[in-house]
């Protein structure tokens, strides 16, 4: 399994979300500061930051005896770089050329990219 879908996985839970949520507001977190304030028990919670471990959403480290949990960047960055930009190019550049058409001026697709059919 590609790490990036253990990424995908984590996230299409909402719970998942929220934590990370959590973190991002406040990083190094307890798993009783986490579990403050939520309608999840415990054991709920600790399964929800395990499977967002196992995506390296999230990193923990000791400190004497509490756990802390940190919201790791990395794996979502990944997302950004390797989906995100390139769609967002894409549909900028399709907005570009869409709107120089509109204009009269016919405008040559990039390479290997096709515009959807339109009947105007």
């Amino acid at each position: 399994m590609d790490d990036l879908d253990e990424v995908f996985k984590a996230l299409a839970d909402s719970h998942r979300r929220l934590l990370l949520d959590r973190l991002a507001a406040e990083n190094g977190q307890t798993l009783g500061e986490l579990c403050r304030n939520l309608d999840m028990s415990r054991q709920a919670v600790t399964k929800h930051l395990r499977i967002l471990e196992t995506a390296n959403l999230v990193v923990t480290f000791w400190r004497g005896r509490e756990k802390l949990h940190y919201l790791n960047p990395l794996p979502i960055h990944e997302i950004d770089q390797r989906w995100i930009n390139k769609i967002f190019r894409s549909v900028e550049r399709y907005k570009s050329n869409h709107r120089i058409r509109a204009f009269g001026t016919r405008v040559a697709p990039v390479a290997g990219e096709r515009w959807p059919i339109s009947r105007h």
